[in-house]
Protein backbone atom coordinates (compact mmCIF):
# COMPACT_ATOMS: atom_id res chain seq x y z
CA UNK A 1 0.00 0.00 0.00
CA UNK A 2 1.39 3.72 -0.49
CA UNK A 3 1.07 6.42 1.50
CA UNK A 4 1.27 10.44 1.58
CA UNK A 5 3.69 10.31 4.44
CA UNK A 6 5.84 12.73 5.60
CA UNK A 7 8.62 13.34 8.15
CA UNK A 8 11.05 16.47 8.63
CA UNK A 9 13.07 17.55 11.41
CA UNK A 10 14.26 21.37 11.39
CA UNK A 11 13.60 25.13 12.28
CA UNK A 12 10.70 27.19 11.76
CA UNK A 13 11.74 30.06 9.43
CA UNK A 14 8.96 32.34 10.35
CA UNK A 15 6.09 32.59 13.17
CA UNK A 16 2.96 30.94 12.12
CA UNK A 17 0.25 33.42 11.32
CA UNK A 18 -3.21 32.32 12.18
CA UNK A 19 -6.47 32.58 10.09
CA UNK A 20 -9.96 31.92 12.03
CA UNK A 21 -12.87 31.50 9.39
CA UNK A 22 -16.65 32.04 10.40
CA UNK A 23 -16.97 28.80 11.23
CA UNK A 24 -14.78 28.39 14.31
CA UNK A 25 -11.70 26.20 12.20
CA UNK A 26 -8.39 28.03 11.78
CA UNK A 27 -5.38 27.66 9.48
CA UNK A 28 -1.27 28.29 10.64
CA UNK A 29 0.75 28.98 7.75
CA UNK A 30 4.49 28.71 7.84
CA UNK A 31 7.57 28.36 6.69
CA UNK A 32 10.00 25.47 8.09
CA UNK A 33 13.87 25.20 7.18
CA UNK A 34 15.58 22.15 6.89
CA UNK A 35 19.62 21.85 6.72
CA UNK A 36 20.78 19.82 3.72
CA UNK A 37 23.06 16.99 4.13
CA UNK A 38 26.09 17.90 2.20
CA UNK A 39 29.50 16.32 2.08
CA UNK A 40 31.24 19.85 2.43
CA UNK A 41 31.05 20.73 6.23
CA UNK A 42 31.32 24.38 5.82
CA UNK A 43 28.02 24.29 3.34
CA UNK A 44 24.77 26.16 5.16
CA UNK A 45 22.79 24.97 2.58
CA UNK A 46 18.46 24.95 3.73
CA UNK A 47 15.36 24.02 1.99
CA UNK A 48 12.96 26.14 2.76
CA UNK A 49 9.23 24.55 3.09
CA UNK A 50 5.94 26.00 2.88
CA UNK A 51 3.49 24.15 5.52
CA UNK A 52 0.23 24.44 7.26
CA UNK A 53 -1.51 23.30 9.85
CA UNK A 54 -5.56 23.01 11.04
CA UNK A 55 -7.41 23.19 14.90
CA UNK A 56 -4.73 22.23 17.70
CA UNK A 57 -2.17 22.03 15.93
CA UNK A 58 -2.58 25.32 14.14
CA UNK A 59 -3.53 26.77 17.93
CA UNK A 60 0.16 24.82 19.61
CA UNK A 61 2.45 26.51 16.68
CA UNK A 62 0.57 29.84 16.83
CA UNK A 63 1.29 30.08 20.87
CA UNK A 64 4.29 27.52 21.72
CA UNK A 65 6.29 28.28 18.77
CA UNK A 66 8.36 30.54 17.26
CA UNK A 67 10.60 31.72 14.67
CA UNK A 68 14.23 29.57 14.81
CA UNK A 69 12.62 26.54 17.16
CA UNK A 70 13.41 22.67 16.33
CA UNK A 71 10.74 21.02 15.47
CA UNK A 72 10.15 17.70 14.13
CA UNK A 73 6.78 17.65 11.97
CA UNK A 74 4.75 14.76 10.33
CA UNK A 75 1.91 15.36 8.07
CA UNK A 76 1.13 14.80 3.94
CA UNK A 77 2.12 16.47 0.77
CA UNK A 78 -0.57 18.35 -0.52
CA UNK A 79 -0.49 20.13 -4.35
CA UNK A 80 -2.94 23.01 -5.21
CA UNK A 81 -3.39 25.93 -7.53
CA UNK A 82 -4.21 29.42 -6.85
CA UNK A 83 -4.70 32.82 -9.15
CA UNK A 84 -1.98 35.19 -8.06
CA UNK A 85 -2.87 38.70 -8.49
CA UNK A 86 -1.63 39.36 -12.07
CA UNK A 87 -4.08 36.46 -12.90
CA UNK A 88 -1.84 34.24 -13.46
CA UNK A 89 -2.22 30.23 -11.98
CA UNK A 90 0.59 29.20 -9.77
CA UNK A 91 0.78 25.55 -8.79
CA UNK A 92 2.46 24.87 -4.58
CA UNK A 93 3.24 21.74 -2.75
CA UNK A 94 2.88 22.32 0.92
CA UNK A 95 3.24 19.76 3.89
CA UNK A 96 -0.47 19.51 6.00
CA UNK A 97 1.73 18.80 9.12
CA UNK A 98 -0.72 16.60 11.52
CA UNK A 99 1.90 16.39 14.31
CA UNK A 100 4.53 18.07 15.53
CA UNK A 101 7.39 17.72 18.73
CA UNK A 102 8.97 20.81 19.71
CA UNK A 103 12.60 20.31 20.79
Amino acid sequence: MLRNQVTLVGRLGSDATITTFENGSMVARFQFAVDNQLKKIDSDSKSLYRMFAWGNTANFLTNYCKKGNKLAVSGRLVNRTYVNKEGQTQRVTEVEVRQVVKF
